[in-house]
Order: structure tokens, then sequence, then C-alpha cells
């Protein structure tokens, strides 16, 4: 697990990732501070980094990134994970479901991961 606050090559985080997925990597964006945790079994462990390193419940989302994907296409980012059940937050699914946060969370990504 690691937090991303500057941009890192794509390929290094997958040639380097701990996780035992084939395919995906989890992420967690906090979209107020521009910053995301990578790599871990589950979101809630990469949430839980964030949580202890400055970023706010509110602000932090989970998702899945698909590294063998095109960066630029709509199947490199899932906005899935348990995490984003939030009710409070108008967010009842476990997909993001509002598109200003999407926008946010794809704006760090496409910042941090190049």
């Amino acid at each position: 697990m690691k937090i991303l606050a500057q941009p890192v090559n794509l390929e290094d985080i997958w040639k380097r990732k701990e996780s035992s997925f084939d395919e995906m990597l989890k992420a967690v964006v906090d979209i107020e501070r521009g910053v995301a945790a990578v790599d871990a079994e589950m979101h809630s462990d990469l949430e839980s980094l964030l949580l202890e390193n400055g970023s706010e419940q509110h602000s932090v989302w989970g998702l899945n990134l698909y590294p063998l994907k095109d960066k630029t296409g709509p199947d490199f980012i899932e906005f899935t994970a348990f995490i984003n059940i939030r009710p409070s937050q108008d967010n009842r699914s476990m997909e993001v479901t509002d598109p200003e946060i999407r926008k946010k969370i794809e704006a760090v990504i496409h910042r941090l991961i190049v």
C-alpha cells in the first residue's frame, strides 16, 4: 500500500504491486486533498491509510483501476467499492453515483497516474 501525492508511472505501480489481483488495482482517492492510496487487497485498508494521514471520511472514495486497459478509455476506472455505501452522503450503493464526484475522482487519478 502506498499513498500517491505526486505523479507516478502506471507501469511502475503495476510491476511493483503487492496485491494478488491479476487485472485490477484497488485504489481510494481523497477528492479534497488530491491524493490516492493504491495497492491493497481491500479498499478499507486503503481508506484507513488515508484517514490515518489526514483525510476526512466524506472526501474518500473507493474505485478499481484496470492497468491493462487504455488509461483514457471508459474501462480504466470502475467506481465501485463497499466503502462507497454512504446514505448520509446520498450514495446508497457501492458505485459512486454523483457525476461531480466521479469527475473529481477521475481528475485525481489522471493527474497522479501517468
